[in-house]
């Protein structure tokens, strides 16, 4: 019997899960921290995984014009973004821009703006997509 290599283990945990977001610590119980590092660099070259972020990835699918990797999700960096909030256990709500729109106006966001509120220092960028922070007043 061969024994399964930490890589396969983890793009069969990422293949199987509902997620599109993950976090470094979701591989931890597979294997010590250099070599899920390293795991999680070679899915990133393999185009498996994209990385939007300080220990966060996102699942990736290549593009269909340019073969490139490019998000899996398929509400885009938008989703992502949000869902890497998320799975970080930050409080945040829509930013006054985004609000507007969902009230009816007519003007679409042209970046991902949320409010956050709390400590929150983090970049979550992929791309030329960034998430853009406001902060909440206290």
């Amino acid at each position: 019997m061969s024994t399964k290599t930490l890589e396969y283990r983890i793009r069969e945990k990422i293949r199987k899960s509902r997620r599109t977001v993950f976090l470094r610590d979701d591989f931890a119980a597979l294997g010590g921290y250099d070599q899920v590092g390293r795991s999680l660099r070679q899915l990133e070259t393999q185009g498996r995984l994209v990385r939007i972020g300080q220990g966060l990835y996102a699942k990736a699918r290549p593009n269909r014009i340019t073969g490139k990797p490019m998000l899996a999700a398929p509400g885009g960096f938008d989703q992502v973004a949000k869902e890497a909030l998320n799975r970080l256990g930050v409080q945040w709500e829509p930013a006054s821009a985004e609000k507007a729109y969902q009230a009816g106006s007519t003007q679409i966001p042209a970046r991902v703006v949320v409010k956050v509120k709390g400590p929150f220092q983090r970049r979550i960028a992929y791309g030329r997509y960034r998430l853009g922070i406001e902060r909440a007043s206290a």
